[in-house]
């Protein structure tokens, strides 16, 4: 290949008594100012216009000062004594209640008032699967043959999980049971009852 003369640097002068001042390219500043940058906003602004819009989720309302506590029964009426209660000085009649809800009841007392092994309650107020059952029961809602119903899905719920035992009390007296153990047994068979219609 056929050597070529060197072509001098553009900013190199020939004459070496002249300085050559480097040439500084120029930036635009940024954002862009100008023609240019205000089609680059709307191109941006179309394209994300042209974007479906998310789907929004609505989240839950959460208190800014905090929950305030719920009583057991909510969403429950408490039972009323009629005039004819009152009259004959009898308590008043019970709220129906399925063994569903009966179930569901009892879970929520045992969390309100708290859980307990070996006695059906004590001082404190906490109680035991079969406290929670005859509490719930005390307080007007559902009858006697609810209250076995529910027993009997308990028993069903156990012994289909495989922890045979002769009473739903047994199984709650367990040194292995927590009080959770208990809660997921009320709402197992809680669904149990439900799904059958009880």
């Amino acid at each position: 290949m056929p050597r070529t003369a060197p072509t001098p640097h553009p900013q190199i002068s020939v004459d070496p008594s002249i300085p050559v001042v480097p040439s500084i390219p120029i930036v635009p500043p940024w954002p862009p100012a100008g023609p240019d940058g205000a089609g680059l906003v709307a191109e941006i602004e179309a394209y994300l216009a042209s974007l479906p819009a998310p789907a929004r989720t609505p989240a839950p309302y959460a208190c800014r000062y905090g929950s305030t506590l719920r009583p057991w029964n909510a969403g429950h009426p408490e039972p009323r004594a009629t005039l004819l209660d009152r009259a004959l000085r009898r308590p008043a009649r019970p709220v129906p209640v399925s063994a569903a809800g009966h179930l569901r009841l009892a879970s929520r007392y045992i969390g309100a008032h708290g859980w307990l092994q070996g006695a059906m309650w004590d001082d404190a107020g906490r109680v035991c699967l079969l406290g929670a059952q005859a509490a719930v029961l005390a307080y007007g809602y559902g009858t006697p043959a609810t209250v076995r119903t529910a027993r009997v899905q308990l028993m069903e719920v156990l012994h289909a999980t495989g922890r045979p035992a002769r009473s739903p009390d047994e199984f709650n007296d367990r040194p292995t049971t927590r009080e959770g153990d208990v809660h997921q047994l009320l709402d197992r068979a809680a669904a149990r009852a439900a799904r059958l219609g009880l």
